[in-house]
Formats: C-alpha cells, structure tokens, sequence
C-alpha cells in the first residue's frame, strides 16, 4: 500500500508498494522500481465492461476526464505539475470529496473516482459536474494542486466559483446577484458564488481565479 506525503510544499511522494493513480506527466523522478500505465477506461475495480464504458463517457461528456496513470511498484515516486503548491488529503472510510478535474493531482487505490451532478454553474468556469473521490476503505489519500498556497476555510461559506478547488460535504448551492446594475457594469463583477451551508466542512480555494466563462457589461 501507498501512502502519499508532501516534500517542500511543491512534490508529493508516493512510498509504498502496490499501485496507485496519478494524472498522465506528474512523474517527475521516482527511487525502486515501477511500471506506469496509462488507464484507458476506468480506475474502479469493476468487474463489468460496460460499467467501465460508461464510466469513460461520462467523464468525457462532462469534461472531467482526466488523463490517469497506474503507478505500479515499489518504492518512492515523485509527482509534480508545473510548480503548484501540493496538499494532500486524507479520507475516511465511505466520505467522498469533490475536486475540480484540474487540480487532481493522484489517489491512492482506496479511492473510488467517478464524477458527480452539482446542478449549479453555468455561468463561471465551474460547470455542472465536477470530479469525485470517495474512500472505499481506511488510509485513502487524494492529492491535489493549487496555484499558490492553498486556502483553507471551514464552511459555511461563500466562495468565487473560478477560485474552488475542493470540498468535502454536500455540494454547495449557486448563488446569483445579477440586476439592472449588472448590466451596466456598476457591479463589483462578483455576481455568481458558491454558498457551502453545511456545519464544520472544509473548502479548499486557491488565490488565483479561472478565467470567466462570461463577461457581461456595457462599456
């Protein structure tokens, strides 16, 4: 089995032995011996073809189809992207965790991976469905990325949908404050939001904003 730690706030390193999940090109070293394959059609342990089938297209469908490896092997793996800042998660048994497709770095085997219906989001980068991660056992590990440190809240709370990155818990509701003004570009531009309502959560958001899906004001 392997266990995931943070090496200077930049790389995560995989030691163990087993195998594990990373996104394709986050290797960037590794120590022992290992074997990497690329996951054509689904991380799950299921035994039906057509499960994983449509477990593929659904993540194509709703863009969270994230390129995946099985690291195979033993020993210590390092895994990177582009210098983001790493954290890495721990989840107990049966709790799941939402994560933007992008930020999803690796998961260790005791991570179920599949993608989840927020109903919300149409306007911002942060679309109707988003990627998910639930423990199947103890000792699951999710590493993700962030660009720039991470920023850590306990909910509730309202957070700019282009900045989220994870959360644990329900899934939060799309709050809009669009009116006359918004249309004349008197707003502070801030006019859809994520409301996280449930007690003692955590939200993960990272200082550094997605590009808008959409820009609506009158010059």
């Amino acid at each position: 089995m392997f266990n995931f730690k943070n090496h200077q706030e930049l790389t995560c390193i995989a030691e163990g032995e087993g195998y594990f999940f990373v996104k394709v090109g986050a290797m960037v070293a590794y120590k022992g011996s290992f074997t990497q394959e690329k996951i054509l059609l689904d991380t799950n342990n299921t035994k039906s073809v057509f499960k994983s089938v449509m477990n593929l297209a659904v993540r194509k469908l709703t863009g969270e189809n994230v390129p995946i490896m099985k690291a195979n092997g033993n020993g210590s793996y390092y895994m990177a992207n582009k210098a983001q800042h790493i954290s890495i998660i721990s989840l107990q048994a049966g709790q799941s965790i939402g994560v933007e497709g992008e930020n999803l770095l690796a998961f260790t085997q005791k991570c179920k991976y599949g993608v989840r219906f927020m109903g919300s989001g149409v306007i911002s980068q942060k679309g109707m469905f988003t990627s998910n991660l639930t423990a199947t056992a103890v000792n699951a590990e999710v590493a993700i990325t962030t660009n720039g440190n991470p920023i850590i809240l306990e909910s509730p709370c309202t957070v700019d949908p282009d900045a989220v990155v994870c959360w644990t818990g329900p899934d939060p509701h799309f709050k809009t404050d669009v009116n006359w003004k918004t249309f004349l570009g008197q707003t502070s531009g801030e006019s859809y939001m994520l409301e996280f309502n449930s007690q003692g959560e955590t939200v993960i958001i990272q200082p550094s904003e997605r590009a808008s899906g959409l820009k609506v004001a009158i010059d």
